[in-house]
């Protein structure tokens, strides 16, 4: 069997052990998306867990439903076939998920925004890395400020490639994610994430230069106002070098609390 679009199967039983003894899942209503062939739906299960596998492709959703025929039955496993960007997503605490890598971003965005209590996700090592990367330093970038902004991110361990079918040409990186609230107090959490994607969009300008492209929607006479509430120090900088207060302080200039 092929797999389906860029997903890549776990069958390293080995790693799977790893993946749960980073997370106590006995007794929880776990998520797991793209389930693929099961091999980390089986070991939940084992382990307690009741789980929510969402699974969009079709063909998949068919043989995991044979597999787990008692499972769902029992109301242990709950399959929902669908995108995970996208779909309704039934009730969960915890997330426990192999996410295809195409979609690791709106993804990951979704589940911050959604809550839960903690999560141990596998991302492509390099984007993964980009999410750890520390703000103020030369690879922070959007996924950086955005994930941090929003959760407490702990790298775990690495998984090769020969621990998939079929093998990705790159390694793999599992994350524990623990939501938090802002550190910095955030007015508007939608004007924060605009500034964010709009600064670093023109990430080799300063941040006055980069804030020019909202002209447009904020309109000639705010966009000055709102430049004015800034320091200089700030201003004349690049996004890359500010920290995550520095961003908190650009969205929430001119708005009142």
């Amino acid at each position: 069997m092929s797999a389906p679009r860029d997903q890549h199967f776990l069958i390293d039983p080995s790693a799977v052990e790893r993946i749960l003894s980073c997370i106590e899942v006995g007794g929880c209503r776990i998520l797991e998306i793209g389930p693929g062939r099961g091999i980390l739906t089986r070991a939940l299960l084992d382990r307690g867990a009741t789980v929510v596998a969402v699974e969009l492709d079709y063909a998949l959703c068919r043989t995991l439903e044979s597999l787990f025929s008692p499972e769902i039955s029992r109301g242990r496993l709950l399959l929902v076939q669908g995108d995970a960007v996208r779909c309704a997503l039934p009730p969960f605490e915890k997330v426990v998920s192999n996410l295809p890598y195409s979609v690791s971003s709106r993804i990951t965005f979704r589940l911050l925004d959604v809550g839960f209590s903690e999560a141990i996700l596998m991302y492509q090592k390099e984007f993964a890395e980009r999410m750890v990367t520390k703000p103020g330093t030369s690879g922070c970038g959007r996924l950086s400020i955005m994930a941090q902004t929003y959760a407490e991110i702990e790298p775990c361990f690495e998984i090769s490639p020969q621990s998939f079918n079929p093998m990705p040409k790159v390694r793999s990186l599992v994350l524990r994610l623990i939501p938090h609230e802002p550190r910095f107090p955030l007015v508007d959490r939608t004007r924060y994430n605009d500034i964010v994607r709009v600064l670093f969009s023109h990430r080799r300008k300063t941040v006055r230069n980069g804030l020019k492209s909202l002209r447009g929607s904020l309109g000639s006479e705010h966009l000055e106002y709102l430049l004015s509430q800034i320091p200089e120090d700030i201003l004349s900088s690049r996004p890359e070098e500010l920290q995550l207060e520095d961003f908190a302080l650009l969205a929430n200039a001119g708005l009142k609390p």
